[in-house]
């Protein structure tokens, strides 16, 4: 075969190419060869080149396939060991049995598999020469998501165990003029602020310590753009995500040839790993996506990935509820519930959820000092049990939901008592509380069946139940686990992989119950734990005004679905402006209906049943984030569907000046050659529009040219435009 049908088998099939080289390399041992990695629209590209592994392109799809051939190795070796020649960050760091800390690692062979429709996965394989170990490189490829995953895993044959000090995911290399980081932080009630800094020479890391409730302060997903600063609809950049729901570490690493190394994975803080001959060590999944038009496009990349591979039954549509915790907080009881399945049922919602509160004999729980770890219902407020609660819910029309936090505990709780040996906490130090509370030692097998057997329990005993919130409202502090003794240093990673363990069982018994992740608001986003939930918790803080700018952070790498974004009375807004927020995601309420007038509760029934008929656009059509509430006093985002025929548009405002008037706004993502005609909805109990260009038709063109006037003068107001196309 020449080089030129070599190449041409290479583009017509990513599998075949794999397999031809994987079988002819020993043939050209000392010649270059390509392992390409590729989607619709991008390459990531391995050269092979007297036996070492290096990354030679990663960048928009090259279309003439002798261009690949030219690829020469660049000196960035794809996945770097410790101790030889490196001087720079290592992808790898062990100690052999015999003390040796060092790490070579060749190039051995790949296997290729497709498991599922446009889906590519490879295994390219390094070994030592000189120690049997070795490091397999996976990598999947969703062509049409232009998503690229990647993740590790670590064998050795040695005669005893080898010590991992540091084990990456993933390791890539990049060379431009600059680099600048956008990275997203906060604190509880203040999630994912968004910063964008250049990078300049040295090391920067973003990465999280706190083991159960990870990404409180530092969220795992980042934006990296190439040469310059990248906007919305323009600039080169990669965007990635680890999904883990532990600690994290991203590592950015400049060298003095301006070249970038980017070293994600877990964080190998306090966690040597001790691992045993034939046991494999297996990295979480880092997922990234390339874009050369703007972090708008990354963006609806990981939508299109999440929805179809990423979040559990991310097709499925997901239900609407009323919570009870700021009707109620602690203080309810059999009929003032009652009350409550009325109020969701007027509303209109799907689910009625019962948050905190309802457990706890010996101790109950009637405020968050007490009673956690005890998963008996409270006989005093529940004297029926949940089973009764779940039939009085169904006969008033509406589902029925429950909040649980399995992996805590409250040291005065009749669990504390009796197995003080399942709580992580260091021994000959005082025990450290926040919220009064300590984490369960999951690594323990009794305690997973424990976990385990209390949501079972509670959904064989009470089988209607439609719906649950998964809380963690704490980080681990002073951990030590009882059951490890003397591997401490394995906790936070052990205690990860142990939650989602009993996720697995759960979900094998349970396949398609919707459950939302929440950790104290923000405290766990990830796609590590949303293989195994239908959403998330973004925040605490429901006032409108910051959810605007705490979901459009989210959204830059989840999709709108995934986000819980409920009414409640945070804030000084009106209702619709409140709910117009939440509507930008998966709406939910958490109010007391009573204390909303007629003309509310009104808008508030309308508002539901608008956003099932919207549930659709919303969730599954491509998002498109017009103005940035970080640009300007206002924010407007669209969703159009597949086929460009229809799209809802929000726009918010969040201050306006005496006098001041924004300009119209130009759409995106339309058809230029389609009529659409522009209708507001969700208007205050159906009262009139006051915009002009309500009930007009303008072409595509002229909407994404000349635009709209989205935005009224009043602060804190809200308009939520149909897009519909009457061609």
């Amino acid at each position: 075969m020449n080089r030129l049908n070599f190449l041409l088998i290479l583009r017509n099939g990513f599998l075949c190419f794999f397999l031809l080289i994987a079988g002819q390399f020993s043939a050209f041992a000392q010649v270059q060869k390509h392992i390409v990695i590729e989607t619709k629209n991008v390459n990531l590209i391995f050269t092979v080149n007297k036996g070492k592994l290096y990354q030679t392109y990663l960048g928009e799809k090259l279309l003439n396939p002798k261009d690949t051939s030219s690829l020469k190795a660049s000196g960035h070796e794809a996945y770097i060991g410790s101790g030889t020649s490196n001087l720079f960050e290592p992808a790898i760091k062990v100690g052999h049995a015999d003390g040796n800390p060092s790490l070579d690692l060749k190039f051995s062979g790949v296997t290729t598999a497709v498991p599922a429709p446009n889906v590519n996965a490879a295994a390219i394989t390094l070994s030592d020469p000189k120690y049997p170990i070795t490091v397999i490189l996976h990598i999947q490829s969703y062509y049409n998501e232009d998503i690229i995953k990647t993740w590790t895993e670590i064998r050795h044959q040695e005669k005893k165990p080898v010590i991992l000090y540091n084990y990456a995911s993933s390791m890539l290399h990049f060379d431009a003029e600059s680099y600048w980081l956008t990275q997203f932080h906060g604190d509880w009630a203040e999630e994912v602020k968004m910063e964008e800094a250049k990078l300049t020479s040295g090391i920067k890391v973003l990465e999280s310590k706190l083991g159960t409730r990870a990404n409180m302060y530092q969220s795992p997903f980042f934006f990296l753009s190439l040469n310059q600063k990248s906007e919305e609809n323009t600039g080169e950049l990669i965007a990635g995500t680890l999904a883990w729901t532990g600690n994290f570490k991203f590592l950015f690493e400049m060298d003095e040839k301006n070249s970038l190394r980017v070293v994600s994975g877990m964080n190998p803080f306090a966690s040597e790993y001790k691992l045993d001959a034939g046991k494999p060590f297996v990295t979480p999944e880092f997922i990234f996506t390339y874009s050369n038009t703007g972090k708008g496009t990354a963006s609806r990349n990981f939508h299109k990935w999440a929805r179809n591979f990423g979040i559990m039954d991310g097709d499925k549509p997901r239900l609407t509820l009323l919570n009870n915790w700021e009707a109620t907080y602690f203080d309810f009881n059999q009929q003032k519930l009652g009350t409550l399945f009325e109020d969701a049922s007027k509303l209109g919602v799907d689910v009625f959820l019962l948050d905190d509160g309802w457990f706890g004999n010996k101790y109950p729980r009637n405020d968050d000092g007490a009673g956690l770890g005890d998963w008996q219902e409270n006989k005093t407020k529940l004297p029926d049990g949940i089973s009764s609660l779940v039939k009085d819910a169904e006969s008033k029309g509406v589902k029925f939901g429950i909040w649980l936090e399995p992996e805590m505990v409250n040291p005065k709780s009749e669990l504390y008592e009796k197995h003080p040996d399942w709580i992580l906490k260091l021994q000959n130090r005082e025990e450290h509380y926040y919220r009064n509370q300590l984490v369960l030692d999951l690594i323990n097998p009794k305690v997973q069946d424990f976990v385990y057997d209390l949501v079972d329990g509670i959904l064989t005993k009470s089988p209607g139940i439609a719906y649950i919130k998964w809380d963690c409202n704490r980080m681990m502090t002073n951990a030590y686990s009882p059951y490890l003794k003397d591997n401490q240093s394995a906790v936070y990673i052990e205690y990860t992989r142990s939650l989602y363990k009993v996720l697995e069982r759960l979900r094998k018994k349970y396949p398609s119950l919707p459950m939302m992740l929440c950790s104290g608001g923000g405290g766990r986003t990830d796609y590590g734990a949303l293989k195994y939930f239908t959403e998330f918790w973004p925040s605490d803080n429901t006032d409108g005004f910051e959810r605007v700018f705490i979901q459009w952070g989210y959204s830059n790498f989840f999709p709108s679905f995934a986000l819980s974004s409920h009414v409640t009375s945070w804030g000084k807004q009106s209702i619709k402006f409140r709910t117009d927020v939440a509507m930008m995601g998966k709406l939910g309420f958490d109010l007391d209906m009573k204390h909303l007038n007629a003309e509310e509760r009104l808008f508030c029934s309308q508002a539901v049943q608008n956003y099932k008929r919207l549930y659709e656009l919303i969730a599954k059509g491509d998002q498109y984030r017009i103005i940035s509430p970080y640009d300007q006093d206002r924010a407007v985002v669209t969703y159009i569907d597949s086929l460009k025929s229809k799209a809802v548009l929000f726009a918010y405002n969040l201050n306006t000046r005496y006098g001041e008037e924004f300009n119209r706004v130009k759409l995106q993502g339309l058809d230029p050659q389609k009529q659409y005609k522009i209708t507001e909805t969700n208007l205050y109990n159906q009262s009139k529009s006051t915009f002009k260009d309500n009930n007009k038709t303008y072409s595509g063109d002229y909407l994404m040219k000349i635009g709209l006037e989205v935005s009224g003068k009043a602060a804190l107001s809200s308009a939520v435009f149909e897009i519909t196309s009457v061609n």
